[in-house]
């Protein structure tokens, strides 16, 4: 009997095993081909897709091409040319070194090479099909490398069955198309799906390239950070604090030329915003560091993101005193940028000169308080005796015709029903907060149970409710028997907002929409343009009429009636940022959640808006009503209570 039960594997399934590691999907085969590509010297990088990579993946470069037998060589696994022993690990000045990247894409798919070296006459095609040679033939072709990539995952349904539509497949390769050709400012990017070019550059500085990629104005909010010191040098760009985003922000480390992932590094940045902006916004930051290749360890993660640095604490200081020197630049200069193409021309100061006194043209016939108002049926006009009764400059007002009998109080039957119920909601939240309070007052408190009760019984009575009480305009005061709420209406508001949201979508109903006059357009990015398209269908449901107008702009012909005063564009965008950063939610029920979520921020009342006390009682109301009334959707505290305990101890004496 044969024990022997360990076998060595055929190269065809270690190439698929592998394959799993490095390819997940098409963007990881574009990232891969570029920084091949990258690596061969390309000046110029064009990359080509069908169906967001499903059926074609094209890249094209003018690298230093490859012979034929280099050709058939580079899809063997770990062959490369990049390192040849153990030791050149510490020393990578290349994108790629592992010699997996090709074998685990020809494991995967359908491989047409064509290549030539600068010098000779005829390239070289060669044809394989999930890691199976084919053909290997002469061919006429330009320098550099033409590799095409057909039909991933032909022969895996079940790898093939799990990739996203679509729209969500580009998403995923423009995000990173966006990281390649951020650290790669001097070569030429294009990038064609579907025969439309999404993307086209030529090389340019980092900020031009940032500007490119993500809009002009983004220039105009970042801020220039740059050290150098023995240990690693420190050059790019951070945002400014007061265009920092709530979602949506765009966050880039890189190193030595290559993308990374790097949690603590980005604590360090985030530290130094800290007390500039909100605790729920995020900075926009594209930071490059250079160090010795043999300070930092590449060779940790099968895609490379995650990077070892030897001198993580020191770097950790430097950046931070990097950043925050910039950031002071700012707050004691403003944020100018002399570096604009089309900054105005400022002409020298000649002393010979005198200024010119500026001429103004009043029109001395025109009195805008001799013009006719417009009849108000129900009014009449009374006018002010201080000028005679009907002066140019009396003071105009209007009350109604029936006030010098009876002043009329039918409006306030409308909110006969709305106050019982809030009345009620509110006595019994008070009552369930009673609940908890100490039977006994606290010595020296000075106010008794039955006095408690009494800021409560006369609400009703009070033409203008005095139990709430606004803080700095941006919070809730009110008062119950175990002390005194603090509310946050701007948290507060999101959570009555979405509670509303998410309980008309459950219903299987849709937000009621307010159609415009003039539809608004949009500019997208690219990458926004695909996310928006894969969350075109629930728009609707989410109250928004949209079209599309082609080049990556869109039609806003109606939005949703409770956004009030909110800009639509701005909502729209912040959905589409939300969806991105969501990533892959299969279930349309689950994917509603985080874009309600943000409705509900882009409708909500800001803080440091004022509020009227019937404003103030309906906002409490409201919120006691909510499901879980104490957090946001997304776990932020809502109310916070100062106890008669906490106010007996700040009071007490010394």
């Amino acid at each position: 009997m044969n024990s022997d039960v360990i076998k060595l594997l055929p190269d065809s399934v270690a190439n698929q095993i592998a394959a799993g590691e490095v390819i997940q999907r098409p963007a990881s085969v574009i990232k891969e081909l570029v920084e091949n590509a990258v690596d061969a010297g390309a000046t110029n990088i064009q990359i080509i897709l069908k169906d967001a990579g499903r059926t074609l993946i094209q890249v094209v470069d003018d690298g230093c091409g490859m012979s034929p037998a280099d050709a058939r060589m580079a899809f063997e696994r770990h062959a490369t040319s990049k390192i040849s022993d153990a030791s050149d690990l510490f020393h990578l000045h290349t994108m790629g070194f592992r010699g997996e990247a090709l074998p685990s894409v020809a494991a995967v798919a359908q491989i047409d090479l064509r290549t030539m070296r600068h010098g000779d006459s005829v390239g070289t095609r060669l044809l394989l099909s999930e890691s199976k040679f084919e053909s290997q033939e002469p061919c006429p072709c330009v320098p550099g490398t033409n590799l095409m990539v057909k039909n991933i995952f032909f022969h895996m349904p079940a790898r093939r069955k799990f990739l996203k539509k679509d729209s969500v497949e580009l998403n995923h390769i423009l995000r990173e198309f966006e990281r390649l050709a951020l650290v790669n400012t001097s070569i030429d990017f294009t990038l064609i799906h579907n025969d439309v070019t999404l993307h086209q550059f030529q090389r340019s500085t980092f900020k031009q390239r940032i500007g490119a990629l993500f809009g002009k104005s983004l220039e105009s909010h970042i801020a220039a950070i740059g050290t150098e010191t023995s240990l690693v040098k420190i050059s790019g760009f951070v945002g400014i604090p007061a265009y920092a985003k709530k979602r949506g922000a765009q966050q880039f480390f890189f190193v030595n030329g290559r993308n990374m992932r790097h949690p603590y590094f980005h604590k360090a940045v985030m530290s130094c915003y800290e007390h500039l902006i909100s605790s729920d916004s995020q900075p926009s930051y594209f930071i490059n560091f250079e160090v010795d290749p043999a300070t930092i360890d590449v060779n940790i993660h099968p895609q490379k993101h995650e990077i070892k640095f030897e001198h993580e604490q020191a770097i950790w200081q430097i950046l931070i005193a990097a950043i925050r020197e910039s950031l002071g630049k700012i707050h004691a200069a403003g944020a100018l940028d002399f570096d604009m193409a089309d900054a105005p021309d400022i002409p020298l100061f000649n002393p010979d000169d005198s200024p010119e006194t500026p001429k103004i043209d009043i029109d001395t016939e025109y009195d805008p308080f001799n013009i006719a108002p417009s009849p108000v049926p129900g009014f009449t006009r009374r006018e002010s005796s201080a000028n005679g009764g009907g002066g140019s400059h009396a003071a105009s007002a209007y009350r109604p015709a029936s006030d010098r009998q009876h002043p009329v109080h039918d409006w306030e039957k409308l909110y006969e029903n709305f106050s019982r119920e809030r009345d009620t909601t509110l006595a019994g939240v008070r009552s369930s907060a009673m609940n908890d309070a100490p039977e006994d007052p606290l010595p020296g408190q000075g106010l008794a149970s039955s006095d408690n009760d009494t800021l409560f019984e006369n609400e009703s009575q009070q033409s203008a409710q005095s139990s709430c009480m606004q803080i700095g305009a941006s919070y809730i005061a009110t008062p119950s028997r175990s002390g005194l709420l603090l509310i946050d209406q701007n948290r507060a508001h999101i959570r009555i907002q979405y509670d509303r949201i998410i309980e008309t979508l459950s219903s299987g109903a849709s937000l009621t929409s307010q159609q415009v006059m003039f539809p608004e357009s949009i500019d997208l990015s690219p990458a926004q343009n695909a996310t928006l398209s894969s969350i075109e269908d629930l728009m609707p449901t989410l109250g928004f009429d949209i079209s599309y107008l082609g080049d990556s702009t869109w039609a806003i012909n109606g939005y949703p009636n409770f956004l009030g005063d909110a800009n639509p564009a701005q909502a729209l965008t912040d959905i589409i940022e939300t969806a991105s950063a969501e990533g892959d939610l299969p279930d349309r029920q689950e994917i509603l959640k985080p874009l309600a979520l943000s409705m509900a921020r882009s409708s909500a009342i800001r803080r440091g808006s004022p509020l009227s006390a019937t404003e103030m009682e309906t906002i409490v109301a409201d919120l006691f009503r909510a499901s879980e009334p104490d957090h946001t959707p997304d776990g932020l505290p809502v109310i916070a209570t100062v106890t008669l305990e906490d106010m007996a101890s700040m009071l007490a004496k010394e």
